[in-house]
């Protein structure tokens, strides 16, 4: 038993001098990861415009913007003379017109309109322009007509006016442009058709 004892703690002293195991740690080397973030700019978002309330509103927004759009002041074109220059038509008639302010005289192919027009109902379609734009006796007109009648030849005159005056003073373009004036009349006779004697009219029949 003793030899037994002897033995143990003879081994125990073995173990005790044995040289300890030297525990080598791993230094973990942390990489650092450097991230680079790139910085996003924020989208240029469009303002949000107030949108109107009712139908109303929204036509009183277009309507405006229509007419800031439309009103341009034009300057009005005038010759050496001061005189504007306009031309009008109906059926065949052309009329070549000059408005210049004076008394109120109108000449037409070297005549004064009324022994040229000698017809009252002529006179009075040459002085409608005047009439609605109120500028009765501001102007002094010169006119030369070619082709078509009297009745086309006071037309064209009273188109050639309305556009000179429309382009004299601009303001008057709306009123001269709601009665009508500025708008070309485009009615002309009818061709003559085959078969017929004129246009619509045909011969006169004959059964046998």
């Amino acid at each position: 038993m003793v030899e037994k004892v002897e033995k143990v703690e003879a081994e125990k002293e073995v173990v005790k001098k044995a040289p300890a195991k030297k525990t080598t740690a791993k230094k973990t080397t942390a990489k650092t990861e450097v991230k680079v973030e790139t910085v996003k700019k924020p989208r240029a978002t469009k303002t949000a415009e107030a949108k109107p309330a009712t139908l109303a509103e929204g036509l009183k927004v277009v309507k405006t913007e229509a007419k800031k759009e439309t009103v341009k002041k034009e300057k009005p074109v005038k010759d050496a003379q001061g005189r504007v220059y306009a031309t009008g038509k109906r059926k065949t008639s052309i009329a070549r017109v000059w408005i210049k302010a004076g008394k109120g005289s109108i000449t037409v192919n070297g005549k004064d309109y009324e022994s040229y027009f000698r017809r009252p109902i002529l006179q009075m379609v040459i002085n409608q322009p005047f009439g609605v734009a109120k500028r009765e006796g501001a102007y002094d007109v010169v006119a030369t007509i070619v082709g078509g009648g009297l009745s086309g030849q006071a037309g064209a005159l009273k188109h050639g006016i309305s556009k000179a005056l429309a382009l004299a003073e601009p303001e008057l373009r709306s009123v001269i442009k709601q009665a009508g004036f500025l708008t070309r009349d485009s009615r002309v006779v009818e061709r003559k058709h085959y078969g017929h004697k004129k246009a619509r009219r045909s011969f006169q029949f004959s059964k046998r």
